[in-house]
């Protein structure tokens, strides 16, 4: 039987032998694709000439991310360079660069100081098991699937390295919220008569006048769009002819870069919303009155004519007024939910409203966006049309 084949990324024993007053190394090496090399170096000794053919073969494998990873190394050189690899994907545009900076943060705060100098083959099923576990007693649901995704990532990079054979992460126990120790609070829309409120509340209170709030929430009111696109909105996206606002981007906030436009959410984000008669006559007048010193720039500009930050907005103007008017509970998010709301209220599909909020999928819809639980007689009407009752004895 003829000698066993090197595994892809092997090499043989290296053998020398002494050539003139010079010493030759030689060995077979195989790649990853099977093809085999013939490593030959000359050095002044047996040992220069040996470490000649590894250096020369550490070349064959250096480009590649993750080949310099064994068993034995440290959860945190794994996770470095896996981090290293999604932000460089980030930048290409495969990845959103704000999950670099949720990735990052959640590595240092959660993962790493746990399991940062375990080695590879130590971080097995039930230590992540036991980590992911204690973040939801002490935390949430929410963190605890964070912390596995993370952790799953950057083993599933180890295993692409060569460095483990499996993911020990797909055995560990279900997370289930039941035993977090902070319960996902259910989101709620706005009623017809709470909307009517706040809008009054908004228009009368000086300071959110100041801050262009009342304009900005009819905006979200009625296109249904996400944060990021509503400060996005430029001019040039919004056709009064056609009674339409295209969404062709999003804002995000970037560790380091600061305010960013970038192409979207998701590819189903870049959509035309049909506007409402009474959206549409309040951008032109917007626009007759603000005199739009740059017709090319953001619709609800800040001080400069430039986006808005999110974070100067939120904490300068929109929690100050939220608590003044009483309604703490309604985010930006609550306003788009509302919209998916009273939409369903009103007869609309949940592929029509889909549409209108750039989901994919209308179970994304229903589950998330649709108020659930509120107070309509329909189904009871419904039935009632129907000649269930008794006849008598």
């Amino acid at each position: 039987m003829g000698r066993l084949p090197l595994s892809p990324g092997s090499h043989g024993e290296i053998k020398v032998k002494q050539v003139g007053k010079s010493w030759e190394a030689r060995c077979r090496y195989r790649h990853e694709d099977g093809i085999y090399s013939d490593v030959r170096r000359r050095a002044g000794t047996k040992e220069k000439a040996k470490q000649a053919v590894r250096d020369a073969m550490k070349d064959f494998v250096s480009h590649a991310p993750g080949a310099d990873l064994t068993a034995f190394s440290r959860f945190n050189e794994a996770a470095k360079q896996w981090l290293d690899e999604y932000r460089k994907d980030a930048e290409n545009g495969i990845y959103a660069l704000t999950s670099v900076d949720t990735y990052s943060d959640h590595l240092r705060n959660h993962v790493l100081p746990r399991l940062g100098n375990l080695r590879l083959f130590e971080v097995k099923t039930p230590v992540i098991n036991a980590l992911c576990q204690a973040k939801l007693k002490a935390h949430s649901l929410s963190l605890a699937k964070h912390t596995k995704a993370v952790i799953s990532n950057v083993m599933t990079f180890a295993v692409q390295a060569g460095a483990i054979e499996r993911n020990p992460t797909r055995e560990i126990a279900p997370l289930t919220e039941r035993r977090a120790k902070t319960k996902k609070t259910k989101s709620r829309a706005l009623s017809g008569d709470e909307l009517v409120d706040f809008l009054a509340k908004l228009d009368a209170d000086e300071e959110a006048r100041k801050a262009d709030l009342p304009d900005l929430v009819r905006g979200f009111i009625a296109t249904g769009e996400r944060r990021g696109e509503m400060l996005a909105a430029d001019w040039p996206d919004f056709d009064e002819e056609e009674r339409v606002l295209h969404v062709t981007g999003g804002l995000v906030q970037v560790r380091g870069k600061g305010t960013l436009r970038n192409d979207g959410k998701t590819e189903n984000a870049v959509r035309p919303i049909p506007l409402p008669e009474w959206y549409v006559t309040m951008l032109i007048d917007r626009r007759e009155r603000l005199g739009v010193p740059n017709p090319t720039g953001p619709i609800y500009p800040n001080s400069r004519g430039g986006y808005l930050n999110f974070q100067n907005l939120t904490n300068r103007h929109w929690l100050p007024f939220r608590r003044r008017a009483g309604y703490e509970w309604v985010t930006f998010k609550t306003l788009r939910k509302t919209v998916a709301t009273l939409l369903d209220e009103a007869g609309l599909t949940a592929r029509q409203i889909a549409d209108l909020l750039g989901h994919a999928h209308p179970s994304m819809t229903m589950n998330v966006y649709m108020g659930r639980g509120q107070k309509s007689r329909a189904t009871a009407d419904a039935l009632g049309a129907l000649p269930l009752g008794k006849t008598g004895d």
